[in-house]
């Protein structure tokens, strides 16, 4: 398969206009980004690459963030060679070590996933999935029902399966990354994941003790409502994919709705995580 390597070069704005950008080119199947000092570079495969969708998206980036970018084919072994010089072993809260096949196991913690993301999201090494997992390792899962909502690389199922839980449905729209996850669980020695490609229309008749949610804002507040239904009493909800300020006070005022009781959040690097708590 070909690849196409698209070089961003980034002027003004906040740093967190490039997270966001980053995030919206992920939507239109970028899979690996790689920092430049002015900006970053993202691959796809040449066959998904959109020019048009590009420049729309660009088209609409805040005023005062000016983006430029250069596209050109890189071959096939390169990509390989790009894939794995970027991707560094993450240590999340000094419990949970996450490296690919190619690092050298660390036994010494508690945790240890090992994760090919190929082209699915998550590594651990974006803010919004390292603070979820911080909120997971101070979560007791043993005996748990947990669902796993637009899981990427499975990264978060598989850590609750590692922490003691009984039954894991693993939801993503991208078959791509049921395919990942199916190949993590095998990397992880995991049987207990239950893997779906869609959305919320699998959970209706489902319950869960928790609930992990690392998607965007406006997905979270139209699911909420089901996340709602389909978490037991006393349930735990954890969502993340948005930005401390407008973006959690309005997941608080729609949580409230359903019964969902905001708890804490935390946050990084502007990135937000927060738990909500379903009222008996």
């Amino acid at each position: 398969m070909k690849y196409s390597e698209v070089s961003f070069t980034c002027k003004g704005g906040e740093a967190w206009h490039q997270d966001i950008l980053i995030h919206d080119l992920a939507g239109l199947g970028f899979d690996t980004f790689e920092p430049r000092d002015d900006g970053f570079a993202a691959y796809i495969a040449s066959e998904q690459l959109d020019l048009q969708a590009l420049e729309s998206l660009l088209i609409h980036q805040p005023i005062g963030f000016e983006v430029t970018y250069a596209v050109r084919e890189i071959l096939p072994q390169n990509w390989n060679a790009v894939w794995e010089s970027n991707f560094e072993p993450v240590t999340v809260a000094d419990q949970c070590y996450v490296r690919a096949t190619f690092h050298p196991a660390q036994p010494s913690y508690p945790y240890e996933i090992v994760i090919d993301p190929k082209m699915a999201f998550g590594t651990g090494h974006h803010q919004t999935t390292s603070l979820v997992m911080c909120y997971m390792l101070e979560e007791s899962f043993n005996g748990k029902e947990v669902l796993d909502m637009g899981c990427g690389t499975g990264i978060l199922a598989i850590l609750a399966a590692k922490m003691g839980a009984s039954r894991i449905w693993a939801i993503d729209n991208d078959p791509v990354c049921i395919d990942s996850v199916v190949e993590n669980m095998a990397l992880n020695n995991i049987t207990n994941i239950v893997t779906k490609c869609g959305s919320t229309e699998w959970i209706v008749d489902e319950k869960f003790d928790i609930i992990l949610a690392n998607i965007n804002r406006n997905v979270l507040l139209d699911q909420l409502k089901q996340y709602a239904k389909s978490l037991h009493d006393g349930g735990v909800l954890y969502v993340s994919g948005f930005y401390e300020g407008g973006d959690l006070e309005s997941l608080q005022i729609a949580g409230a709705n359903y019964a969902l009781e905001y708890d804490t959040h935390r946050s990084l690097d502007g990135w937000a995580a927060a738990c909500f708590r379903k009222r008996d």
